[in-house]
């Protein structure tokens, strides 16, 4: 059976170096002169280390990863770069960043024929910049989305400032996969990264980012456009009665200020995939609430390991049918395939 992981990540070492000059937030400081293992301060009271595995896996893009690939049956990997991304660094050295970083990726890509597929890698503080970088990277690097990540710093995606790109995104019929990373909100990291994580923090901040896109009013004006959401939708699908509250009562109009209710944006917008919640109720909460056609398969690889994914799959009572789906078969409706 064909495999495409949407959701694979990696980093490149100018990328590290970069990070590693910032003056502000995001920073990355290696624990020694061989670069092996370092810190990723988000912010000042917000650091993640990186093991000398860790930071391997994310910067090895050849017969490492394809190995660990071949073990699993998994055909391709849909490559992204790793939070926190470029996008909360400023022009011009994101912009220079950004079509550095996918011109390495592009290289990985035309190595190993057939293996890997990649998001685009943007800095969106220049919006038309931007644009044009992921409209090369679609047309003439063959990437296949744009990988983006739950807020900027100081401002989310749904800002109109920031539309020219979810315009050029949908006139060239690519996704966009909207990673978590912290959340912009400092209550949030009072308790470090078990509360700004990928435990709790992550999955509320990627929420937050789909549901202000939803209220912007995005998908109305950009009809076509399909985004990703890893972790089984961030808890939306557990919420996708109660994010309509508003649309369920008789409320006065001001409460209603879409043509349709939220939970529609989600079904006809949204695909999710399998990365990092293997929990069999989540899974089926979010099978009945998005249907079997919305679903991808994901691994977060390298931070979580691709086996138990697999292996969580094996469980489920799904047919062989539901799984191809799951596995390949729903990325055609992205325009991708193997």
């Amino acid at each position: 059976m064909k495999k495409i992981d949407f959701e694979a990540h990696f980093y490149t070492r100018e990328y590290l170096q970069t990070l590693s000059k910032n003056l502000g937030y995001p920073r990355f400081v290696y624990d020694d002169k061989n670069e092996k293992s370092g810190k990723l301060s988000f912010f000042a009271d917000l650091v993640l280390p990186f093991s000398e595995a860790l930071l391997g896996s994310l910067l090895n893009t050849g017969e490492e990863r394809l190995k660990v690939m071949d073990s699993l049956g998994v055909d391709v990997q849909i490559v992204s770069l790793s939070a926190p991304g470029i996008e909360q660094l400023a022009s011009p050295v994101g912009t220079a960043l950004a079509k550095k970083t996918n011109n390495a990726l592009s290289e990985v890509i035309h190595r190993y024929p057939g293996r890997f597929m990649g998001y685009a890698a943007l800095a969106p503080k220049d919006p038309e910049a931007a644009a044009d970088e992921l409209e090369r990277a679609v047309k003439d690097l063959k990437f296949v989305g744009w990988n983006t990540h739950s807020n900027y710093g100081d401002s989310y995606l749904d800002e109109k400032r920031y539309w020219p790109i979810l315009e050029r995104a949908e006139s060239l019929g690519v996704p966009i996969y909207i990673h978590p990373t912290v959340p912009a909100i400092p209550q949030a990291r009072t308790y470090g990264f078990a509360l700004a994580g990928a435990p709790f923090g992550f999955g509320m901040e990627t929420a937050l980012c789909i549901m202000r896109l939803i209220f912007s009013g995005a998908f109305d004006r950009f009809p076509r456009l399909k985004v990703i959401l890893g972790h089984l939708g961030e808890v939306l699908p557990f919420l996708m009665r109660r994010i309509d509250w508003a649309y369920l009562r008789p409320l006065p109009p001001a409460f209603r200020t879409l043509p349709k209710t939220p939970s529609e944006y989600l079904k006809n917008h949204v695909f999710v995939t399998t990365s990092g919640n293997y929990y069999k109720p989540a899974f089926m909460c979010t099978l009945e609430a998005l249907g079997i056609d919305k679903m991808l398969l994901g691994t977060d690889y390298p931070y979580d390991d691709p086996r138990e994914c697999h292996e969580f799959a094996e469980t489920l009572p799904l047919s062989e049918g539901d799984k191809e789906r799951i596995f390949f078969q729903n990325a055609k409706q992205l325009g991708i395939s193997v």
